[in-house]
Formats: C-alpha cells, structure tokens, sequence
C-alpha cells in the first residue's frame, strides 16, 4: 500500500484504492470477497471461542453438541458475541482501525500466551502421555523466543515515534 503512496487507510474504500497498483480495476471486488469472506470466517469462531473462554472460566456447561436448554448461559454468550459483531459496523468506530488495533493487542498477548502453551505441552500433568518431544520443543521455543522479539521490536518502534 506504501508503494503506491497510500499511506492514511481509514475505511475499506481506502484499502481497495491503495491495491489498484496491484490488482487493476478488480481492486475493489478482491478486497470486498477477502472481506467478507474473513467475515463469515471469523465471527462464528470469536463468537464461539468466547463462549468457551467464558463458560470454562465461570463452569457453565457448554458445547456445540449441547442441547441449548442445557448450555442456555453458552448459546448466550455466542448470541451476544454475534450481536456485538454485527452492531460495531454501524459505530462511529473505523473497522480499518479496530483490525489494526485488534492485531496489535494480539501481537501483544501472542508470546505470553505461547509460554503458558509450551509449558503446558511439556507437562505431564496437563498432557499425560500426549507431551510434546524434543523437536517440537525447541522450534516451539525458537517461535516463541521470536514473538518476544517482534513484540519488543513493537515497543521500540512505538516509542520512536
């Protein structure tokens, strides 16, 4: 997008002007297809995932394959989840800007979360038999070594500007 001089990207249209370099006249169409189709990838896994997260965390009973007079407090959190993604389109927040803001806040947890996984993964407790080997290990603490640096690289970056 810096290539062909956009560098202010606040809304959809912004970013399909800034491929046409790249794309030519179906800039607009390949943009909204990878939108949509992110759309339609993502809202029912974070609606789900947040269902998990929060009947895990407070022992609701929960599942997909549950009986929703069973997991009534599970589905409600996936409806609610929905509803929340379907209503921030029509806010005054700017989508571009909470992507952009989403995947910093991911960067952020992203190694934190890969030491709590890969401590988990090599214990026998959490893992029984199922633990990872030594392969697995060290490229999962190679990977996780390399989230931190790009995470400090975030911090430096920020800070410099």
């Amino acid at each position: 997008m810096h290539a062909s001089g956009k560098t202010d990207i606040s809304t959809g249209s912004d970013a399909a002007e800034a491929l046409k370099p790249l794309a030519g006249s179906l800039a607009g169409l390949i943009f909204a297809v990878g939108m949509i189709g992110s759309g339609l990838l993502a809202v029912p896994v974070l609606s789900g995932a947040s269902a998990y997260a929060v009947s895990e965390t407070f022992g609701w009973r929960e599942g997909l394959d549950e009986e929703w007079r069973r997991a009534k407090p599970f589905y409600g959190v996936v409806a609610i989840a929905t509803l929340v993604g379907l209503i921030i389109p029509f806010t005054s927040v700017k989508p571009i800007d909470a992507l952009f803001l989403t995947s910093i806040l991911n960067g952020i947890a992203a190694p934190f979360l890969l030491v709590v996984i890969m401590l988990a993964a090599r214990n026998k407790k959490v893992m029984g038999k199922q633990t990872i080997g030594p392969v697995l290990t060290a490229l999962g603490w190679i990977v996780t070594v390399a989230m931190f640096v790009a995470l400090i690289g975030l911090a430096l970056t920020a800070l410099a500007s």
